[in-house]
């Protein structure tokens, strides 16, 4: 058995096997398959399919430990929103309504005052999320 990558499809002694179109997790496991049991060995597996001798010996180690399920890619970055916690965003709001008029600045200086570490652009992504912009006149045209 082995994949044609330019077919997408898994092809054997007896039939082919077309594959979802983005199925990263087969594509890892078949690489694995034809790394591992069909001797193509790791590197030129690794290499077939576009991914480093290590990535590939990381991906056998999360096969082992989880089958297939670690083969799924993770989400990079942060986890959460470690900065803008359910109780900052509040104060934002808080201090909005307190003073509609006050700057982001001003808000981060007051939250900085009261042990909050917050940027100013922190600060501007929860009034723009909640929608707490200034409100600006507009003078329309009338003809």
């Amino acid at each position: 058995m082995y994949c044609d990558l330019k077919t997408q499809s898994l092809i054997g002694e007896h039939g082919t096997l077309n594959l979802t179109e983005g199925d990263e997790v087969t594509l890892k496991l078949v690489m694995l398959l034809e790394g591992e049991c069909e001797g193509l060995g790791p590197i030129k597996a690794a290499r077939k399919y576009g991914f480093s001798k290590a990535r590939y010996f990381q991906l056998k180690q999360a096969y082992l430990e989880h089958g297939a399920m670690g083969l799924h890619s993770k989400l990079r970055g942060p986890k959460n929103k470690y900065r803008r916690t359910g109780e900052l965003i509040r104060q934002v709001i808080r201090y909005r309504f307190l003073d509609p008029q006050a700057s982001a600045e001003v808000i981060t200086q007051k939250l900085r005052q009261t042990g909050f570490v917050i940027s100013v652009r922190s600060v501007e992504r929860v009034i723009a999320d909640y929608g707490l912009q200034k409100k600006t006149l507009s003078v329309s045209s009338s003809e």
